[in-house]
């Protein structure tokens, strides 16, 4: 269900505002990063707030904008559901398991079966508790699209 969620998602790849490791700019644990769409040339940036949806699951809303400036748009990496705590500066590696949660709201980055009514295809949403709890729907698998074993600021993530 995750590899097909949302057509927009597919072509997603982070800007990272990344902490450094061995003189290489990495993502890491803790991370804040804003979502970007490639097939758009990165115009359009993913984002969130407290408002619902009206239709569909009733979750938070999940939208691209092209404003990058707004803090609507950062989500902090976060270990997978039921994972042990990723600390803080440990480096993302290709292939990780993640959960993306937002930063303003709290809620995770989340799929589902649900349709979207604008897309026809799996609705993606803000969801949990606030407090970064949610469910295995929260899952995303890092994929990195320059190869090697980390995960690299800008242009080197894609979605799984």
């Amino acid at each position: 269900m995750k590899q097909t969620a949302l057509s927009f998602l597919s072509a997603i790849l982070l800007s990272a505002a990344a902490s450094y490791a061995s003189d290489e700019k990495l993502v890491t644990c803790s991370s804040a990063i804003k979502l970007t769409h490639i097939e758009s040339g990165s115009k359009y940036y993913l984002l969130s707030d407290d408002r619902q949806l009206q239709s569909g699951s009733g979750q938070q809303l999940v939208t691209a904008v092209e404003n990058n400036r707004t803090p609507d748009g950062l989500w902090q990496i976060r270990e997978a559901h039921d994972s042990p705590v990723c600390d803080a500066g440990t480096p993302i590696r290709c292939g990780d398991v993640i959960r993306l949660m937002h930063v303003g709201t709290g809620r995770n980055l989340h799929t589902h079966g649900i349709k979207s009514p604008l897309s026809n295809q799996h609705e993606v949403t803000g969801f949990g508790s606030g407090q970064g709890e949610g469910d295995s729907g929260d899952n995303w698998t890092v994929v990195c699209e320059s190869g090697g074993d980390f995960c690299k600021g800008e242009r080197d993530w894609g979605r799984g």
